[in-house]
């Protein structure tokens, strides 16, 4: 059967959608699964911790031994591992010295930086957006992930660096980084 392309469960995923193929890539590459056996929410906004959980597993979900100081990781939770990886690898230092913030929604600045760290923050030359300003922390990810393929904004020469990231763009940006 190999060749053979997954057929997706998800009654949410038109396979006219630009993101269809990314979501198969995800499902087949055990990097995200549904919300449910038969959804997987394309526009809902993706968490902190969904973020860093579908690095860690693109990354072949490593374990770690890294002590974390977040009193908001749970050791059993499902993306502590993938949290201790993240912040190992400094693809993230968390929201403060104590905090991960897992359930906060990431916007678009912050998941072309976790993926633009986790290539090991390649400097490149490039243009950028109208909204992305050039001394944001953002912004030598944002031109990483023009010149990489990974996003060509929204329109009108804008990127919505502070838009939340849905799980679309999420599994989008990641498979368009895998190619």
């Amino acid at each position: 059967r190999s060749g053979e392309q997954t057929e997706l469960p998800f009654t949410d995923v038109d396979s006219g959608a630009y993101y269809y193929d990314a979501v198969r890539w995800a499902v087949e590459q055990g990097v995200a699964s549904g919300v449910t056996g038969t959804a997987f929410a394309p526009g809902r906004g993706c968490t902190r911790a969904q973020l860093v959980t579908f690095l860690w597993r693109a990354n072949g979900s490593p374990v770690v031994d890294y002590a974390m100081n977040f009193t908001d990781v749970p050791a059993d939770a499902y993306y502590a591992d993938a949290v201790r990886w993240a912040v190992s690898k400094g693809i993230t230092c968390g929201t403060s010295a104590t905090t991960f913030a897992p359930d906060m929604t990431v916007t678009r600045s912050q998941t072309v930086t976790f993926l633009w760290r986790a290539n090991g923050s390649p400097v490149v030359s490039g243009g950028s957006f109208g909204d992305v300003a050039a001394d944001a922390y953002y912004a030598n990810a944002v031109a990483w992930a023009v010149f990489e393929g990974i996003t060509s904004g929204t329109g009108g020469n804008n990127f919505n660096p502070d838009a939340d990231c849905t799980r679309a763009q999420i599994v989008t940006f990641m498979y368009r980084d895998a190619q």
